[in-house]
């Protein structure tokens, strides 16, 4: 009896062990916005798969640097679909692995000032600095001064404004009241109920459609490619919609060629 409980115990061990032998890891650039939902996914992958996804975060310009100067990442999840493209381009990722993970909303937020009338909030102008995201480094920073334009404040503005070198950054310098008021991912928002925020309409920016991409070295690694599966797949698109992002349709999704 002794023995075969030994024996239980030991084929556990060694069924283990051997899981952990076998199981594979991605390293993956993710875009600052997506922070939270990607550390969600991550988690469920490992779960689910016993695969990790190692994930480093930051603005999508300077990843897109890094890659081209053989940055260590298999797998690029970008805060827009310009940079995941120029990678393909300059051949530093897989042509028809690309894909739109997520549609970004932005939102204008504050801890100190009521800004739920978003553009009156702006015409006013009752605030000394305006955190925006870096536009050479961040799309959501393109997405804001496209927005103040759109509404004709952005020449009142300018001079307040303050660039934060990503999306995360420029949260930081509302949050910390650095900034009164502030451009932010609608995602950066979940769970929060600090301050006041009005999600910007959509009308006044260009979309901000994030593609993830297969970098080339991650092109023979099953480990990457079960990830990027995983993120298409029903429990992760779940996650990102809980965080306050827009999916593409079913049908665009399966459907839509990388370009």
């Amino acid at each position: 009896m002794k023995f075969k409980t030994l024996a239980g115990a030991c084929g556990f061990f060694f069924s283990a062990f051997a899981s952990s032998v076998n199981a594979g890891q991605t390293n993956v650039a993710v875009a600052a916005n997506f922070t939270e939902p990607a550390k969600e996914i991550a988690a469920l992958f490992k779960l689910k798969t016993g695969n990790d996804a190692i994930l480093s975060f930051g603005a999508s310009g300077p990843f897109l640097a890094q890659i081209t100067h053989d940055a260590p990442y298999k797998v690029f999840l970008s805060a827009d679909s310009e940079r995941p493209k120029a990678a393909i381009d300059a051949g530093f990722a897989v042509a028809e692995s690309r894909f739109t993970y997520a549609i970004g909303v932005l939102a204008l937020w504050s801890r100190v000032v009521d800004v739920t009338k978003g553009e009156e909030a702006l015409k006013a102008g009752a605030f000394s600095k305006i955190a925006v995201a870096n536009p050479n480094a961040a799309p959501y920073g393109v997405a804001a001064i496209e927005a103040m334009k759109a509404l004709g404040v952005f020449d009142a503005l300018k001079s307040k404004m303050v660039q934060g070198a990503s999306i995360a950054q420029t949260f930081q310098f509302v949050d910390t009241r650095n900034a009164e008021v502030g451009f932010v991912a609608l995602s950066q928002l979940y769970g929060s109920t600090e301050g006041t925020r009005w999600l910007v309409p959509a009308n006044l920016y260009t979309p901000i459609r994030q593609d993830a991409v297969l970098l080339n070295k991650g092109a023979n690694d099953e480990t990457s490619k079960a990830f990027l599966e995983f993120l298409q797949g029903p429990e992760a698109r779940g996650i990102i919609e809980k965080y306050g992002y827009e999916l593409e349709t079913t049908e665009a999704h399966q459907s839509a060629p990388a370009q």
